[in-house]
């Protein structure tokens, strides 16, 4: 495959042997592929604090009170005492399955399509629709 080489007045000057790499078949779907699973090695790790929610003092009042026997927040003398607590179903209780960080969100790809898209996407910069 030849490419025309032109001055810098814009004026067509010479022919040049393109490399065997422009003859590679255009695959956008493997090119989707590659860029996505570039994307998702950005991501940042999110969690919530493990002791969230734990951090308190509450107790159950145990059975024969009436009540359920969910841990409830200590003291007399301020608004929250009672309250349930701790529990995923309480008020101020933690998250029940909460975002781990150590979760994995990468996208992983073979390394030989990875080439085969780098490939792909070089050969595509030959047809001009494409790149406009």
């Amino acid at each position: 495959m030849k490419a025309n080489v032109y001055s810098l007045d814009g004026e067509k000057g010479s022919e040049v042997e393109l490399p065997s790499i422009f003859e590679e078949k255009y695959r956008p779907d493997v090119i989707r592929r590659a860029v996505l699973s570039a994307q998702s090695a950005r991501i940042q790790p999110w969690s919530s604090n493990p002791q969230a929610g734990k951090r308190t003092t509450a107790e159950t009042w145990g059975k024969g009170s009436g009540v359920a026997r969910v841990r409830r927040i200590k003291g007399r003398r301020y608004r929250a005492a009672g309250r349930g607590a701790f529990a995923p179903f309480t008020t101020g209780g933690r998250r029940a399955h909460p975002p781990k960080a150590e979760q994995d969100r990468t996208e992983k790809i073979n390394k030989k399509e990875r080439h085969l898209a780098i490939r792909s996407a070089i050969a595509a910069t030959i047809d001009k629709n494409l790149v406009t």
